[in-house]
């Protein structure tokens, strides 16, 4: 039985689809994020569970946000994956399934658009889009260690599609894979999914969330120094301005802001405000937990540690 070695739970995910209870899978340390696209415009119901992965991530188009949900904690094994018995293992082989509500078909793209029916299409997703998913797999990267890289090789569909396709990982390279790749490259599956998807963009938006050296040894060209100094992190202003019965305050609302440009305000409803309550709490208790620094005192409520790395 492997050991879970991180958090189970994604920051800011919703439970209200959690299929764990009926389906609990295999215990697993993982190594391996393979990525999926639903093919449908919104949150699909897995038949009960059944065929879900660990998350989904449901665009938000209007305010360009993903919403994620989680159906089974990061270290068991989930339901997303044609798995042949006497063959290789595929959901159970140190993976963490993720969906994207939307399509990799451009036929698809192409229906939903002249039928005026709002969805992304992956290959060509919004920049906030491959940014939310980046910050996904710079997570998977800190707390599980997730190599952030993957096959060189993302067809688009229908290319990407059935089994043979020259994408697809042997039984051996599958079993010897650790990063980031896509339902398209795991063998004993034919599907194409996530096709032509900006894989390499996503990587460097993934590193860029851990700022993290991409390898490239190319020597840097010459620049201009910037004629304008990088932005400080804002006084940290005290703990007594983030507690219930306070009055409202300008600096309530600077960490709203700041916790939403971070994709840590789920838990607001319409917006941040001058005014502290329990959405704001609950969100600065989503960022804690996701800090390794602070998770050991995420009860929502900001110090200096949490306004420092919050803002930084």
């Amino acid at each position: 039985m492997a050991t879970k070695t991180g958090p189970q739970r994604y920051p800011g995910a919703s439970r209200a689809n959690w299929y764990q209870d009926d389906y609990p899978g295999d215990p697993m340390q993982v190594n391996v994020v393979v990525l999926h696209t639903t093919e449908g415009r919104s949150l699909p119901t897995y038949s009960g569970g059944s065929m879900a992965p660990n998350l989904t991530a449901v665009p938000d188009l209007g305010a360009k946000k993903l919403k994620w949900y989680q159906h089974f904690d990061i270290e068991t094994s989930s339901r997303a994956l044609a798995n042949k018995r006497g063959g290789v293992e595929t959901n159970t082989l140190n993976v963490t399934q993720v969906e994207l509500v939307g399509t990799c078909d451009p036929k698809t793209h192409k229906k939903w658009t002249a039928a005026g029916q709002a969805h992304i299409y992956w290959p060509d997703a919004p920049d906030w889009a491959l940014r939310s998913v980046a910050r996904f797999l710079a997570w998977m990267h800190e707390e599980h260690g997730v190599a952030l890289a993957g096959p060189k090789a993302w067809p688009a569909y229908p290319t990407s599609y059935a089994d043979g396709g020259d994408q697809r990982m042997s039984f051996a390279e599958w079993k010897a894979f650790k990063g980031v790749c896509g339902h398209m490259h795991v063998p004993e599956n034919d599907h194409g999914d996530p096709g032509a998807i900006d894989f390499s963009t996503l990587m460097k938006y993934a590193k860029a969330e851990l700022d993290v050296d991409d390898g490239d040894d190319t020597p840097p060209q010459t620049a201009p120094k910037p004629t304008t100094p990088k932005p400080r992190v804002p006084a940290y202003p005290g703990r007594k301005y983030f507690r219930d019965g306070v009055a409202a305050n300008a600096h309530v609302l600077q960490l709203g802001k700041q916790l939403v440009k971070r994709g840590f305000g789920d838990h607001y409803r319409v917006g941040p405000s001058r005014t502290w309550g329990e959405a704001d709490r609950l969100n600065v208790r989503d960022f804690q937990k996701s800090r390794k620094e602070l998770r050991g005192d995420a009860d929502g409520y900001p110090g200096p540690l949490t306004w420092r790395l919050l803002f930084s």
